[in-house]
């Protein structure tokens, strides 16, 4: 016989598989209900019960910390770890039952457990988190910035360019650098507003807090691996910070783009090179009104809104003024849109 035939032969042998079948109404295939409360099988069309022990396989949910407060804590056992916290093993807790019938003895050992899991370091993180969170409740922040902000409080609290900076100080320049990497960068200024700590210790804290990541870089430290993310993001540039300042000052859709616009290409041309972002958006953010025919925008005005000096503003804008002819987009003029012999020489 050849390989074909065999091949092709039908297979007549026994049915092994065993099927479970309601006796009464014999559904084929049965339908089976599993009611794993009871510990009952029934037939889904007539209700018989086929089986009334069955063990039930899912997941165990069930803790026992619970078991005196007659609550339902369908949680695992031990807490879900966190990489803000040092400590992420599993530990046996003692509840605490306040009308528990076996006297005080399980809540004295509650009591001792809790003094005996006291961590210094964690507490003191516990309450710089917490911290850290109202202010960027405060002012509105995003949850990624708290926690991007957190991560690099951890990995570089204890470091020891950072002695002698105060908590205030490092908790600033982590919010500071934690709003860069969530994208949405906040100026020197907004960040003094919002922890009264001077820009100038803010900025000194920051270059070293970017220090210590370039140390971590260097070194391949494989522990911090918030450095590696943050890293990347410790810059922004004054095309992240012109919407929300045009937001601020009411400026049309048209002013904000020609702004990005110039802002982009004093960046490619290298104008206004060595001065701050905020200092570059501000000015781009002036000249592009002026070219736009906005008359009402004051040097004053920019200035409650960014933070930058008038006097800034006008060294800037005498500059930017100089190099017109590059930074304005062609098609501008071409379609009337500007004029440049009306913009104001200050």
């Amino acid at each position: 016989m050849s390989n074909s035939n065999i091949n092709n032969k039908k297979f007549t042998g026994p049915n092994l598989n065993v099927t479970l079948i309601c006796p009464d109404c014999k559904q084929f295939p049965p339908d089976l209900i599993e009611r794993f409360s009871e510990g009952d099988i029934i037939c889904g069309q007539c209700g018989l019960v086929l089986s009334d022990r069955i063990v039930d396989t899912r997941s165990e949910w069930r803790t026992f910390q619970n078991d005196d407060k007659n609550t339902d804590d369908p949680s695992r056992v031990g807490d879900a770890s966190n990489s803000l916290y040092d400590t992420e093993d599993l530990t046996t807790m003692i509840s605490y039952a306040p009308n528990s019938n076996s006297g005080g003895s399980k809540n004295s050992l509650n009591k001792i457990q809790q003094k005996s899991l006291v961590d210094k370091k964690n507490y003191a993180l516990q309450k710089a988190y917490q911290k850290i969170s109202e202010l960027c409740n405060g002012y509105q922040l995003p949850k990624s910035a708290s926690d991007a902000a957190k991560h690099l409080y951890k990995a570089v609290r204890e470091d020891r360019l950072l002695k002698g900076k105060t908590q205030d100080s490092i908790m600033a320049a982590t919010i500071l650098l934690g709003c860069r990497r969530a994208d949405v960068p906040r100026t020197l200024e907004e960040i003094r507003a919002l922890t009264n700590v001077p820009t100038k210790q803010i900025a000194k804290v920051t270059g070293l807090i970017k220090k210590i990541i370039r140390s971590h870089l260097n070194n391949d430290d494989a522990s911090t691996s918030i450095v590696d993310e943050t890293s990347s993001l410790t810059t922004h540039s004054a095309e992240d910070l012109i919407r929300r300042f045009c937001s601020h000052l009411g400026l049309s859709l048209a002013i904000t783009s020609a702004s990005e616009y110039v802002a982009r290409k004093c960046h490619d041309l290298g104008v206004l090179a060595g001065r701050s972002p905020t200092t570059i958006a501000a000015t781009s953010i002036f000249l592009a009104a002026k070219l736009l025919g906005d008359t009402k925008l004051t040097q004053q005005q920019i200035r409650d809104k960014t933070g930058v000096s008038i006097g800034t503003i006008k060294n800037s804008y005498k500059i930017l003024q100089e190099n017109a002819k590059d930074l304005i987009d062609p098609a501008w003029e071409a379609n009337s849109k500007v004029k440049r012999e009306n913009t104001p020489k200050s």
